[in-house]
């Protein structure tokens, strides 16, 4: 897995590529934690994620729960398509806020 950090409007946008499983999610989840440590808006891209198990879906939720309690932002955006597959069976597609892109998820957010 490969990850990549970038400053997107009011957002940071943790790019991930490659596989989020076991051996890769502790990477994922410390990114995640990190950012939201720092008390700043998150995004999550998974376009170039090819393959997610249980424990980087775990990742997510960790960060998402952490958001939410902190007052923070969190969502997914470009949500590849074996990524949806399995947030679909979970039904956190549900739950989590996925747009196309951060642009998309920052004009969302100035029209609310």
């Amino acid at each position: 897995m490969e990850y990549q950090a970038r400053v997107e409007g009011p957002y940071t946008v943790i790019a991930l590529a490659g596989e989020v499983d076991l051996h890769y999610s502790p990477q994922a989840r410390e990114q995640i934690l990190h950012h939201l440590g720092e008390q700043k808006n998150l995004l999550v891209d998974l376009s170039m994620v090819n393959y997610i198990d249980s424990s980087g879906v775990a990742s997510l939720v960790e960060g998402y729960q952490l958001a939410r309690k902190t007052g923070l932002a969190f969502g997914l955006v470009g949500v590849s398509e074996a990524v949806l597959q399995v947030l679909q069976l979970a039904r956190l597609d549900k739950v989590f806020p996925i747009h196309a892109s951060a642009s998309e998820r920052i004009v969302s957010d100035e029209q609310a």
